[in-house]
């Protein structure tokens, strides 16, 4: 039987590439060494380390004038490394609410600077992006912070915000899930464990003008410009989550690179949420439909007492991890790039059988 693993993260990771791992692990390019024992600062790492950095430059046509460091800590570290490399204690950063992890930046930033919520989407419960003609932004603000995919709640930015302000976004969720525009953006970054790899890495894309700037109470394995000068190896970086990652854009080359994937998630997303809306209002989505996350979809049962039945049988049934969040309750599948069409196929069989014979 075959499993599909609809997790939040750490999540689902492209079959081919966990064989290919296990195919070098005790012996990494002929070398009788697993990669996880070599040198980082040795020449085939070294050369492994660069070559993921060319092939995510690649996927994403990351312009001129950008550097790619890849750290530690996740993206929840950055809640801090942010502020401490682009603020002083007298700047104000704007910052807009619309879920679980934008709330947990927006309250960091405070221990280093000033901070104005531009927008909240409370009013909404969070199901709702704040209409950007609302906003309120701050003139010489620092940077503006923003979650383009909230993995908690499902609700996703439709459009990319305009601001004077460099754009800042947690892109954990979203990247490599479709083409973006790197150029409109000051800095993004995202954790690896849902669309890259493995958990321990972070990659964060930073403007070449936002570097050097750090405070002086920034610790230097966060300061962006000593990483960037010493290429993400100021200190051990993750070397096996960074082997793997450089696996997966190799990978995603091999689809058809973020073009493809783009059209491949649309349709894995498009035809989840056909399922719940065309089931007579025995699922249910929360979120505005013009907001409805590709990535993560929450939804609920008419009757939440069948909650423990629907996530048993559909575990017997080979659909494991989908259970929602414990903050809000419910069902969740996360349909990163590593989950299969079929995966998608495979649930939404099940949720209309679940139904038909429940209803």
């Amino acid at each position: 039987m075959s499993v599909y693993n609809f997790s939040p993260g750490p999540a689902v990771l492209p079959r081919e590439v966990l064989e290919q791992a296990r195919e070098e692990l005790l012996d990494w390019r002929g070398g009788g060494m697993s990669v996880m024992e070599v040198s980082h600062r040795g020449k085939a790492f070294v050369a492994c380390a660069a070559e993921a950095e060319a092939d995510l430059r690649e996927l994403l046509a990351i312009p001129p004038g950008y550097k790619v460091l890849f750290m530690q800590g996740g993206a929840t570290l950055q809640f801090a490394a942010i502020p401490l490399n682009l603020t002083t204690a007298d700047s104000v950063v704007d910052c807009v609410n619309t879920g679980h992890w934008s709330k947990k930046a927006s309250a960091e930033a405070p221990r280093y600077c000033k901070v104005n919520i531009a927008a909240d989407a409370a009013d909404s419960k969070y199901c709702d992006i704040p209409a950007p003609s609302g906003w309120r932004l701050t003139p010489g603000a620092a940077y503006l912070h923003y979650t383009p995919n909230e993995t908690i709640g499902g609700v996703e930015f439709p459009f990319v915000p305009e601001a004077r302000a460099p754009l800042v976004a947690d892109m954990s969720s979203t990247i490599l899930s479709r083409p973006i525009d790197v150029s409109r953006f000051g800095l993004i970054y995202a954790g690896a464990q849902k669309n890259i790899g493995p958990a321990g890495l972070c990659v964060v894309i930073v403007r070449e003008d936002l570097l050097g700037r750090a405070r002086r109470e920034t610790p230097s394995v966060l300061d962006y410009k000593l990483v960037a000068d010493d290429n993400s190896m100021l200190n051990t970086p993750p070397t096996f989550a960074w082997y793997f990652a450089g696996l997966v854009f190799k990978w995603l080359k091999r689809q058809g690179g973020l073009a493809r994937m783009g059209e491949i998630n649309q349709a894995k997303a498009t035809s989840l949420y056909q399922a719940i809306d065309g089931s007579g209002g025995f699922y249910r989505n929360p979120v505005a439909p013009a907001c409805r996350s590709w990535m993560n979809v929450p939804f609920t049962l008419a009757r939440p007492e069948l909650d423990k039945s629907f996530i048993a049988e559909a575990r017997a049934a080979g659909l494991v991890n989908l259970e929602g969040h414990r903050s809000v309750g419910g069902m969740r599948a996360s349909l990163y790039n590593a989950l299969p069409p079929a995966g998608v196929a495979a649930l939404v069989e099940f949720m209309r059988e679940f139904a038909r014979r429940s209803g």
